[in-house]
């Protein structure tokens, strides 16, 4: 497809783009020699999941990456899946299938650009630097024209970037918009002072819960790089295959995946174990960006009390406070978030429907839960942990 100076092509696998000009688009930020914002656009990460059968034939992700070139280079590129399925993507559209199909529509296979299984808000339109308004308009017009012409259904952006959500918006595409519950690192200089910004209560209970957490009977340790060991891999295999198995049925990602991480990304996973007699017997997965610490993964295979806490959030915390990092993003959902310092954020989301009546109606739709949304922001934000004194800082 050929649209004036710009060309636009589907990509059945990332090596048909390359990693040069992927990460080009994806990560440009890394010249400097530093980390890349996002580490799940990255090639690498992408292309694991890919290489691993996480994604491919038999997953309902199909890959159908998405390029833009111009001038004899790629401007462009976009991490696209054809689904048959709305698994794996944390911004639910089950409602507008099954009322699509009851209606007499089709509404699988649709096209979905996210980084699959990843409640994580990036860039998915990934542009080269100098080409932000062509390349974002590449991307957009030639995948609801690959829909078009393909009789599809509908096209989505989940977890992306106010930058895209803004262009996406000002080319005719449906916001939608969600929350989730990140900490900020206000330069705090150890976990003391965090607690210095809570409400009396909120900070005892806080205390009390790490207390009983890392009594458990052993010792805590952080991995990273070449610290991380294949007989870690698979205690954290165990970990994820249990949480996934009690909380989503089949896990998504394989046992294929953990090894293609720590080949090419071992640098930029942090795991937290709980270890007893040298024994994993709890653990959680991070992956660290250039400011941002980001929580994917948990499991066990012996329950402790607030031992999930400690793990997940608390030392998450600890860690972004002594490596500088400014956030800590710890996943999708979770009220219980809020008393341990995380506050709701808003995520976004992008959709085009071809149908232009049922489109209407998801607008309308839409309309109304934006409202609800940004009510249920304000509220939980006021309910948060910290003094009224400081509480402005952090709305």
């Amino acid at each position: 497809m050929d649209g004036g100076q710009i060309e636009i092509a589907l990509h059945g696998t990332l090596s048909g783009i390359g990693e040069g000009e992927w990460d080009a688009c994806a990560c440009p930020e890394v010249a400097d020699g530093g980390r890349p914002r996002d580490p799940f656009t990255t090639y690498r990460f992408l292309n694991a999941l890919e290489e691993s059968g996480s994604v491919g034939p038999g997953t309902g992700w199909q890959p159908q990456y998405l390029s833009a070139r111009a001038s004899g280079q790629v401007i462009a590129v976009a991490p696209m899946y054809a689904k048959s399925h709305s698994q794996g993507e944390y911004v639910f559209d089950h409602n507008w299938a099954h009322a699509y199909e009851r209606a007499g529509g089709r509404y699988y296979p649709k096209l979905q650009i996210a980084v699959p299984f990843t409640p994580v808000t990036g860039r998915r339109l990934l542009v080269r630097p100098g080409f932000e308004a062509m390349g974002q308009s590449a991307l957009v017009q030639g995948a609801v024209q690959v829909a078009a012409d393909n009789q599809l259904s509908s096209v989505h952006l989940t977890f992306c970037s106010e930058a895209d959500a803004e262009a996406g918006q000002a080319m005719g595409l449906m916001l939608r918009t969600g929350q989730q519950y990140h900490w900020v690192n206000r330069a705090y200089g150890c976990f003391d002072e965090f607690l210095g910004s809570l409400s009396s209560r909120k900070r005892k209970t806080l205390r009390k819960e790490r207390a009983r957490a890392q009594a458990f009977g052993g010792e805590i340790v952080h991995l990273t790089g070449d610290d991380i060991r294949p007989e870690h891999w698979d205690a954290m295999w165990r970990f994820y295959q249990d949480t996934g198995a009690r909380k989503w049925g089949t896990p998504y990602l394989t046992r294929a995946f953990f090894d293609m991480a720590h080949a090419t990304m071992r640098d930029d996973i942090l795991l937290v174990f709980a270890m007893r007699d040298g024994v994993p017997v709890a653990g959680a997965m991070n992956l660290i960006g250039r400011d941002c610490l980001f929580g994917r993964y948990w499991g066990c295979i012996e329950d402790y009390p607030c031992l999930h806490f400690e793990l997940c959030y608390y030392q998450a915390m600890d860690w972004a406070i002594a490596h500088g990092l400014c956030r800590v993003e710890a996943g999708a959902q979770g009220e219980h978030k809020l008393a341990r310092g995380y506050l709701p954020v808003q995520t976004q989301s992008l959709h085009w429907i071809g149908d232009p009546g049922f489109a209407e109606a998801v607008d309308r739709y839409l309309v109304a839960e934006r409202a609800a949304v940004s009510e249920e922001i304000e509220v939980m934000t006021a309910w948060g942990p910290f003094r009224k004194e400081t509480r402005e800082d952090h709305e």
